[in-house]
């Protein structure tokens, strides 16, 4: 008989399979060294890990979201290397073409939203909207539950994402210009001694939430779409379970493309915050009045 997973949903057979053999050394490690740690830490907020994680079992030793979670990333790597094939310029294969489609439209994507140099960001940012719709797209497969449906998994990419783009930010500008930057524009003495204050401490709310909110509008989004599409395929069990899903898979592959775009777009959002253009000048010369560009002049 299947176990339930998170939300009622039939626990899949690799979860089942890998508990079966894996869960008891996981469970055991886990009561000797990480449940003393979390009954330590969530004791000063009057809980347990047992109210926030759920029991200790060797049947969920090993969470069907990390399972899931760590599928995806396999995936990822293998679906690319797959579309991928064998580059050829004169003759390119319909899985290099689907390939060259995605990079062009995230590359004009972040050319967009960053400028020309957040090309250099091209491979995170690729990684992250890759991994993000895969892992969307799973839910939509037999024995597969889309990780992203779990909070723990979309916190974990939300934070990613927040220490990737604060470290860019402080790698090019420095530690104190990176914080300074949340103190908005310069004012006037008088003004700066009321308005910066508050600037600062809303910017620094802002940027401090935004892994709990790119995390919390990718789960509800997936969670409820899971949900919904659950729902309406035991309404009349068994049949419904066979027909009902195919009609409502392409609203599924549509919100899983839509909560990757989102996710994608704020992640580059927030790199433009933090990240701009070098300026290279050269000694003595002119710049363009169009385009800002280095003139070249010769000296005889």
């Amino acid at each position: 008989m299947f176990l339930l997973a998170e939300g009622g949903h039939p626990t899949p057979l690799i979860v089942e399979f890998l508990n079966t053999n894996l869960g008891k050394p996981v469970h055991d490690f886990q009561v000797a060294y990480t449940k003393p740690v979390w009954d330590k830490f969530l004791g000063y907020f009057g809980t347990t890990p047992e109210a926030v994680f759920g029991p200790y079992t060797p049947e969920n030793a090993i969470p069907w979201y990390t399972i899931m979670f760590v599928i995806a990333c396999i995936l990822t790597v293998t679906l690319i290397w797959i579309f991928k094939g064998k580059l050829s310029e004169d003759d390119p294969k319909p899985g290099q073409l689907t390939l060259e489609a995605g990079f062009l439209a995230l590359r004009d994507m972040i050319v967009n939203v960053v400028g020309e140099h957040g090309f250099r960001y091209f491979p995170v940012v690729a990684t992250f909207a890759v991994l993000v719709l895969i892992s969307n797209l799973m839910g939509l497969f037999p024995l597969f539950m889309s990780p992203t449906a779990h909070v723990s998994v979309t916190f974990a990419l939300g934070i990613a994402s927040f220490v990737y783009y604060n470290y860019v930010g402080i790698a090019e500008n420095g530690f104190v210009k990176h914080i300074g930057h949340l103190a908005g524009p310069k004012l006037p003495l008088l003004m700066a001694i009321f308005i910066t204050p508050l600037i600062f401490g809303i910017e620094l709310v802002s940027n401090s939430i935004r892994p709990l909110t790119l995390g919390l509008r990718l789960f509800a989004n997936m969670f409820a779409d899971e949900q919904i599409a659950y729902q309406i395929a035991n309404l009349g069990s068994p049949w419904t379970q066979f027909l009902l899903p195919v009609v409502i898979m392409p609203l599924a592959v549509f919100v899983a493309f839509v909560q990757t775009l989102v996710f994608t777009l704020l992640s580059m959002i927030y790199l433009s915050e933090v990240t701009h253009a070098p300026h290279e000048h050269t000694h003595g010369g002119e710049h363009s009045p169009e385009t800002g560009e280095a003139i070249a002049t010769a000296h005889v």
